[in-house]
């Protein structure tokens, strides 16, 4: 099975950007959208052998998730047990054999001031993934808008405390993984540096590869046997992120 997540900054804007095109070389079973900024109907996009899901926000043009798959989900969930549903960042889909999770975490915005809500929401989130661990394995994709690690960006020393790579946030994503959860890509690659999802769109940032790695596909710690690669497609362009992508052996 072949997974791809994408912050597309806007589908209704990548969509003028070669988004069909990757749609259709990524051949992937299931297509993972963050930051849609828009409400479900207005953009012009239907691919043929795919279901369409979407988890709008109530204030247009906001956040937003989506999934395109191949496969019929069990059943479909918004928010978190029926809580943060207002901003649509947080979509499941339920099979069989997993969950699949995809998610926007909020960021903590200039001067760390919504970094209370963004404390809860990842206290709430930790436990809701927790909560569906204990039923079925998960795979939980999307901007988690954290580098994790001093090898997760290019500048660390001058971010540390900075909304993304405060040590609050970073905390936060070492509680999940200490729960039962690994980082795809950092546990099959755990010295490679130069791998980024996101890139300022000042001082030429991405020609010059001067990054941070916050675009994740994190599963279930016993799903890592399964996971045959973990990627990221940093020459697709059309966002201020690149898609990253898992290959798993797990049937939908």
């Amino acid at each position: 099975m072949k997974l791809i997540s994408w912050n597309v900054n806007g589908f209704r804007a990548v969509l003028q950007k070669g988004f069909e095109e990757y749609f259709r070389q990524a051949d992937a079973d299931f297509f993972c959208l963050q930051e849609t900024k828009m409400q479900e109907g207005q953009a012009d996009f239907g691919a043929e052998g795919y279901l369409a899901y979407y988890h709008s926000a109530q204030k247009k043009g906001y956040a937003g998730t989506a999934v395109f798959t191949r496969h019929r989900p069990l059943d479909v969930f918004h928010g978190m047990n029926g809580s943060h549903t207002d901003e649509g960042r947080v979509l499941t889909l339920e099979y069989p054999g997993f969950y699949l999770v995809n998610c926007y975490v909020p960021n903590a915005q200039p001067e760390l001031k919504r970094l209370d809500y963004r404390m809860q929401f990842e206290d709430d989130l930790r436990a809701y993934l927790t909560e569906l661990d204990a039923k079925k394995p998960v795979i939980y994709c999307g901007d988690l808008n954290v580098a994790h690690e001093e090898i997760d960006l290019k500048n660390p020393k001058p971010n540390i405390g900075q909304p993304g790579f405060s040590y609050e946030e970073r905390g936060k994503m070492t509680e999940l993984l200490g729960s039962g959860f690994s980082d795809t890509f950092r546990t099959l690659y755990p010295d490679r540096t130069g791998a980024y999802s996101w890139w300022s769109y000042r001082s030429n940032a991405r020609a010059n590869n001067t990054g941070w790695r916050i675009d994740y596909f994190v599963v279930s710690s016993r799903l890592m046997d399964r996971v045959k690669e973990a990627f990221i497609e940093s020459a697709v362009m059309g966002s201020d992120h690149c898609p990253v992508g898992l290959d798993i052996d797990l049937e939908a």
